[in-house]
């Protein structure tokens, strides 16, 4: 097993460097810092954790909640908290949540037993169960993407998605269509409700009237993409454009309409959401919006951070930047 020595020989710091760079790295200049965590990599050092933890009465660990592992988008926040994590001395424990409330409980619980330090959470339910609220109120606690519905207003990071529908819906509108349908997600969140707000605010500025009955689709998946695509396909009087709420719906539904008989974007435009790496490689490539996902993983550690610190926030709520990625699969409306 090797020791601290020689990662201080490898990275050509004292003890002390690299202790500090383990307890409190950001007192650690970064490329200092970097040079340890690599020597310690190298060396295969693990230090006493434990020992550390029942001293400090810190873990060194932050449990991220996922509610869905399959969706490429949270992959690319979770890049983003490792890495930030790991700079910063700490570990990282992913829970899937599938969710499902109970799930999330018990890994939620994690920071009230000491196993972890503070919470990233990337769903918008409040994560603690009933009898845990008031003991949450205290925990270093930021959501990424959802706003947690809570008494309490958790830091969040987020996209205005509000005017990133805007966006797309103005796209779809200078192309001349006038009949939309919505594929969404979770009804109950808040993304659903910003960015249909988003899309409705463009079309009653061009004086399109819009059916809320042409807005179908209840989770985020390629099967809600087929089920939603074929569910408007099927109305008296179907959509020339398609708004899916993620990249994953918009696929699924591409693969639909293109099972109809119909062409994309021929006989329907269809726009997504999230920019995931495979919207730029399927037939037609997918016009989206781009999240700065890893961005956003690395911001959450940082809130989350200054809380377990005790440092203040600059604002509790931080909203980063969105671009419209055009491509071949929205386009002019025939006749």
């Amino acid at each position: 097993m090797s020791t601290i020595k020689e990662v201080c020989q490898l990275a050509g710091v004292s003890t002390a460097t690299v202790s500090r760079a383990l307890k409190n790295p950001d007192m650690v200049n970064v490329k200092t810092r970097e040079r340890i965590f690599a020597a310690i990599a190298k060396a295969g050092y693990r230090p006493n954790v434990l020992a550390s933890s029942v001293k400090t009465g810190k873990s060194n660990s932050l449990v991220v909640l996922v509610p869905n592992l399959s969706n490429p988008f949270f992959l690319k926040i979770i890049q983003g908290i490792e890495k930030a994590a790991q700079e910063n001395g700490y570990s990282v424990l992913l829970g899937d949540t599938q969710g499902e409330p109970h799930r999330e409980h018990e890994y939620a619980g994690m920071v009230l037993s000491n196993r972890a330090d503070g919470l990233i959470h990337l769903d918008h339910s409040f994560p603690f169960s009933t009898s845990d609220a008031v003991l949450a109120e205290k925990v270093p606690m930021v959501s990424v993407c959802e706003r947690i519905v809570s008494e309490k207003q958790y830091p969040v990071i987020e996209l205005d998605n509000y005017s990133a529908c805007r966006a797309l819906a103005k796209h779809l509108t200078s192309y001349g269509h006038k009949r939309f349908g919505v594929i969404a997600g979770q009804n109950e969140s808040q993304i659903y409700h910003d960015r249909l707000a988003g899309i409705k605010s463009v079309l009653r500025e061009e004086g399109i009237d819009f059916d809320d009955s042409m807005v179908v689709g209840s989770e985020y998946s390629f099967e809600a993409g087929g089920a939603g695509a074929k569910a408007l396909l099927l109305k008296e009087i179907s959509p020339t454009a398609i708004f899916c709420f993620n990249d994953d719906i918009a696929i699924g539904a591409i693969h639909e309409i293109k099972k109809h008989g119909l062409k994309v974007p021929d006989d329907i435009s269809v726009v997504g959401f999230d920019n995931i790496k495979v919207s730029a490689y399927i037939d037609p490539p997918l016009t989206t919006i781009d999240q700065p996902a890893y961005e956003m993983g690395r911001k959450a550690v940082d809130v989350v951070l200054k809380q377990i610190k005790n440092q203040p926030l600059a604002r509790n709520r931080e909203i980063v930047q969105f671009s419209l990625c055009e491509r071949a699969s929205s386009g002019a409306v025939r006749g």
